[in-house]
C-alpha cells in the first residue's frame, strides 16, 4: 500500500494526538516521554500481534513507518527547528557564566563517552560471539553519544532544578547534539577513507590523514558557528527595524530553516548553526529587537512549534521498532550496552568536573545527576538508521533501541526525582 504525503502526514497526526490524550489522561508522564513511551509499547504490542496471527494490523502499520525517511525527516528537516526552539529559551549569561563546564561537558565529555562506549562495545561483542571491527564500535560510541535537549529541558522546567543546574546541563545537551553529529560524520569519512565502512568505494566524503580529518572538523564545527553567528545578526538586524509579532514569528522560522538548509549546502555543521542562531535571537534579539507583545506571541509560536515536532518526532521513534529484524543474541548485546553507556557519560562527565573542581563549586550529586540527565531520543535513532546495509547495521541499531528505550522509559521519568533531590545542593 502506498498513502500519499498528506495521508502519512495525518495518520502521524491522529497517531501522535491520541498517544498524547492518553498520556494526559491516564500515564501522566512529560509530554514528550509519554508520547515515545506509548509509541514503544504500541510498537511491541504490534510486533506481538502479527507473530499471533493478526499479520495485517502489524503490515499495516510497518507500512506507514516504512514510507517514513526517519534520516531525512530528523537530520534534514525537523532537527533544526528543533534546536533552534530550545535554544531560543536558554539565557546565554547563565550559559556564558558557565562556559568552562558546558565547553568541557561537551567536548571532552563527548568524546571520552564516544571512546569508552567504543572500547567497550568492540570486547563485548567479541565475547557475545558478534565481533564487529573497532572503527564501527566506535560508530557506535559517537551514535548514543549525543543527548535530547529538548526532553531534558522540559524535565528540567517541569522539576523546578535550580538555573545553574539547567544552564550545565541544558547548554551541554545543545552543543552536545551539533559536535556529536560532526563526530559521526568524521567517523563515518575515515571509515569511507579506508574502505571498510560506510560511504566507502567512492561514497561521500573520505578522510585518510590527520591533517584532513583536522581540516573537515575545522570545517563543519568552526563553519557552523560562524555561520550561525552570521545568520543570527543578520536575524537580529532585520526584527529590529519591525514592530509586528506575526511577521517576526514568520522571520524567525524563516531564519531557522534557511540557516540549517545553507549549512547543510555548503558543508558545515547544520545542528550547531541552529543551535548559535536560536541563542542569538532568544537573548540579544529578544532583548534588543522585539516588544513585550512579540515576545510573548514568539513563545508561543515556538513552543507550539515544539510540542508538534516533537510529538511526532518520538512517535516516530517508537514506530520505528516495526522496521527492525531484531534477534535474541542482538537484543542481548542492547541490553549490555545500557550499563556500558551510563558507566561512559558517567566518566565522561566526572573527568571534566574532577579538573574543574579547582576553580569551580560542584556538588557531591553533580555528577550523578548529569549522568542520569543525559537523555537519548530522535537523534541517536536518526543516526542509527542512516548506516547505509551492511552486517553491522541491524545489529547497531538494535543496539541503538535498546538504549534510547531505557533512556526514555527509566532515565526519563526518574529524573525529576532525582533533580528534586538535589536540587538544595546540585548547583
Amino acid at each position: 500500500m502506498h498513502l500519499s504525503p498528506f495521508q502519512l502526514t495525518a495518520i502521524l497526526l491522529v497517531a501522535a494526538a491520541l498517544f498524547g490524550y492518553l498520556n494526559h489522561r491516564l500515564v501522566r508522564l512529560p509530554q514528550m516521554i509519554g508520547v515515545m513511551a506509548l509509541a514503544l509499547t504500541a510498537s511491541v504490542l504490534l510486533v506481538v500481534l502479527g507473530r499471533l496471527g493478526l499479520q495485517p494490523v502489524s503490515d499495516l502499520a510497518a507500512t506507514v513507518v516504512a514510507q517514513v525517511d526517519f534520516r531525512a525527516l530528523l537530520l534534514d528537516a525537523l532537527l533544526g527547528l528543533l534546536l533552534f526552539a530550545g535554544a531560543l529559551h536558554v539565557n546565554l549569561d547563565d550559559l556564558f557564566e558557565r562556559r568552562h563546564a558546558i565547553a568541557s561537558f561537551a567536548t571532552l565529555g563527548l568524546l571520552i563517552t564516544t571512546a569508552l562506549v567504543g572500547t567497550a562495545t568492540f570486547f563485548l561483542l567479541r565475547l557475545l560471539g558478534m565481533p564487529i571491527d573497532f572503527g564501527h564500535a566506535l560508530l557506535f560510541g559517537a551514535i548514543v553519544a549525543p543527548t535530547d535537549p529538548v526532553a531534558v529541558i522540559g524535565i528540567m522546567r517541569q522539576a523546578g532544578a535550580p538555573n545553574s543546574l539547567q544552564a550545565k546541563i541544558v547548554g551541554e545537551s545543545l552543543f552536545n547534539d551539533g559536535l556529536a553529529v560532526v563526530v559521526f560524520a568524521t567517523l563515518v569519512a575515515i571509515l569511507a577513507g579506508s574502505g571498510d565502512g560506510p560511504g566507502g568505494h567512492g561514497h561521500g566524503p573520505t578522510l585518510d590523514s590527520a591533517s584532513s580529518v583536522g581540516l573537515f572538523l575545522l570545517r563543519e564545527a568552526g563553519g557552523g558557528l560562524v555561520l550561525g553567528a552570521a545568520a543570527g545578526f543578520l536575524g537580529y538586524a532585520t526584527l529590529r527595524g519591525i514592530d509586528d509579532h506575526r511577521l517576526e514569528a514568520l522571520i524567525t522560522a524563516a531564519l531557522a530553516v534557511s540557516s540549517y538548509a545553507l549549512a547543510g549546502a555548503i558543508g558545515v555543521s547544520a545542528p550547531l548553526t541552529s543551535v548559535v542562531v536560536g541563542l542569538l535571537i532568544g537573548n540579544r534579539g529578544r532583548r534588543l529587537a522585539m516588544s513585550a507583545e512579540t515576545r510573548e506571541a514568539l513563545d508561543t509560536f515556538w513552543e507550539l512549534v515544539d510540542e508538534i515536532l516533537n510529538a511526532l518526532l518520538f512517535l516516530l521513534t517508537g514506530l520505528e521498532l516495526l522496521t527492525l529484524t531484531i534477534s535474541g543474541s542482538s537484543l542481548l548485546a542492547g541490553v549490555l550496552a545500557v550499563p556500558v553507556v551510563l558507566a561512559s557519560r558517567a566518566v565522561g562527565i566526572g573527568a571534566p568536573v574532577a579538573v574543574l573542581r579547582q576553580r569551580h563549586d560542584f556538588s557531591p550529586a553533580a555528577v550523578r545527576v548529569i549522568t542520569w540527565a543525559g537523555l537519548r531520543g530522535g537523534i541517536s535513532v536518526a543516526l542509527a538508521l542512516s548506516l547505509p546495509p551492511g552486517p553491522e547495521r541491524a545489529l547497531l541499531i538494535t543496539m541503538t533501541y535498546c538504549v534510547v528505550a531505557f533512556s526514555i522509559l527509566v532515565q526519563g521519568p526518574t529524573l525529576s526525582a532525582l533533580i528534586r533531590r538535589h536540587s538544595t545542593d546540585s548547583g
